[in-house]
């Protein structure tokens, strides 16, 4: 953290009045702080005739300690309470010369530097305390808000503890010997690489004046493959051949093209943006391949190693597999749009996606509702068993029948509506025609209780007409329906009342979906 001064005669803003509820519940540690005092300061230095501030900071120590001092903390969130094992906002900010030691100004010259330059946001590592005096290595970004009533008054700052990583940075430096154990330990993918050839072509793009890096990689696209094959892979550790399936080092080597995915090559061309800003550690989620085909989410630090600043001839990549979390999110988002029984959508995604075409104005949307006939009957004669495998087996059809842009969407018990974007009467015919002819073709493949679907049409030519063209597709399903009934009628069981009077209500009332 880099402020060294809490303000003594301001009060943390209300909840709410300056962030929303995102700050005080967030899993990251948040501090929010007025810089309005050192842009004063930056101000003064400029019409003095300043024009680096960096070598007129590194002239006098004590220049960024007066800085920092101009800093004021207005808001912390709870994680800053528990990073700093704090108990209130006010004793963090009681103890704030504990937390805030001389060694945290190593990281504080690198921001200044940045805001100095004119970027509204900054990052760097830097070293704090907690309140029982241990050390916290941090990396930190702020962001300078939109102003209030002074320029710089509110700044946001995040912090990630990478103490773990920071430690194990300096165990390798004390100790080769501890450090190899730790590498080949590890229970993460380690990668020692050699980067000076990709910082050797840097230096020529820079002679050549390419300032701007990010466009550059945009019209010269295979200097990031060009980048790709300068690396040298210097050592790994056991850790990564398992990850990546791999029988020996040189098996791995050999095979690297494999590895690399192509989303891997997109986020490589943002790590190679982060270097030629002078981002020298850095992390992101990334996308490789086992040697076997199979696809990882991983997790990448990358960090270049203390000395090697210079030539970058030693980099440090830290790779985690965060794969099974991946998947569980993809699971979790799945179970949210998805009905589980039929593996189509749910009402929840329906309602979304039907907002999402008005919000698109889409000028043609075909709806079919549809509804299965006798569902209860089966339910109190067969048990509710023999009802969920009607719904799973027609859930097959309309996974089968319904290809995108259309989507199929169970939104009620034994209630499907089937969208389709672009489609005009004949085209939406001709699905349900392929529904139909599939219900016959599933009965011929299940034994027992056969499908039967009631279905409604309906097309909408404007935006504005969705829902009520939803309700007439629905409206002629229960037409369909109360015919169904009524050809059936000789023969329907008493069962069936239920559904034969729901069907005529429906109808009735003119139910939408």
């Amino acid at each position: 953290m880099n402020t060294l001064a809490s303000s003594d005669d301001q009060q943390p803003p209300a909840s709410g009045s300056d962030l929303p509820g995102l700050f005080e519940a967030s899993p990251m540690a948040f501090w929010l702080e007025d810089y309005s005092e050192l842009h004063a300061l930056f101000g003064r230095l400029r019409g003095a005739g300043i024009q680096d501030i960096r070598p007129w900071l590194q002239q006098d120590r004590g220049r960024l300690a007066e800085c920092a001092a101009l800093m004021r903390i207005l808001r912390v969130n709870r994680q800053t309470l528990q990073m700093y094992e704090a108990d209130s906002q006010e004793t963090l900010l009681a103890h704030l010369e504990d937390v805030l030691r001389g060694d945290m100004l190593d990281g504080f010259l690198e921001e200044l530097d940045q805001l100095w330059r004119g970027k509204t946001d900054f990052h760097g590592l830097t070293v704090n305390y907690t309140l029982s005096g241990r050390r916290l290595d941090l990396s930190l970004k702020g962001v300078v808000l939109p102003q209030e009533r002074l320029p710089w008054d509110r700044v946001l700052v995040s912090m990630e503890d990478v103490t773990e990583l920071q430690n194990l940075k300096r165990q390798a430096q004390d100790s080769a010997r501890d450090a190899r154990e730790f590498f080949e330990q590890a229970p993460v993918s380690l990668w020692v690489e050699d980067f000076s050839a990709i910082k050797r072509l840097f230096g020529e793009l820079r002679a050549r004046g390419v300032s701007d890096f990010r466009t550059f990689l945009d019209v010269h696209e295979e200097f990031v493959d060009r980048c790709l094959q300068e690396i040298r892979v210097l050592d790994v550790n056991d850790y990564t051949l398992t990850m990546f399936k791999a029988s020996t080092q040189a098996d791995l080597l050999a095979r690297l093209g494999d590895v690399l995915s192509d989303e891997a090559r997109a986020s490589f061309a943002e790590q190679l943006i982060d270097l030629w800003e002078g981002r020298l550690f850095h992390q992101k989620e990334v996308q490789n391949r086992t040697l076997q085909g199979d696809v990882l989410y991983i997790h990448l630090q990358l960090s270049v190693f203390e000395g090697c600043e210079d030539d970058w001839s030693k980099v440090l990549v830290s790779l985690t597999d965060i794969t099974a979390r991946k998947k569980a999110e993809a699971y979790l988002e799945y179970l949210g749009q998805h009905d589980v029984l039929t593996q189509l959508k749910n009402r929840s995604f329906f309602v979304d996606e039907l907002g999402r075409l008005a919000r698109k104005r889409t000028p043609m949307v075909a709806f079919i509702a549809l509804d299965l006939n006798n569902l209860k009957r089966v339910n109190d004669e067969s048990g509710h068993a023999a009802g969920d495998d009607l719904l799973r087996r027609f859930g097959e059809v309309l996974n089968k029948a319904v290809d995108k842009p259309g989507q199929a969407a169970r939104i009620g018990g034994d209630e499907f509506m089937v969208l389709l974007p672009g489609m005009d009467e004949a085209a939406a015919q001709v699905v349900l025609d392929n529904i139909r002819a599939l219900v016959e073709l599933n009965n011929q493949y299940y034994s027992g209780v056969p499908l039967s679907v009631s279905a409604g049409l309906a097309v909408s030519r404007h935006h504005a007409d969705l829902e009520l063209t939803m309700k007439a597709a629905d409206q002629a399903m229960y037409a369909d329906k109360i015919a169904y009934y009524q050809t059936h009628e000789r023969r329907r069981p008493a069962a069936d009342a239920d559904d034969w009077r729901g069907a005529q209500d429906g109808a009735e009332r003119g139910e939408g979906a």
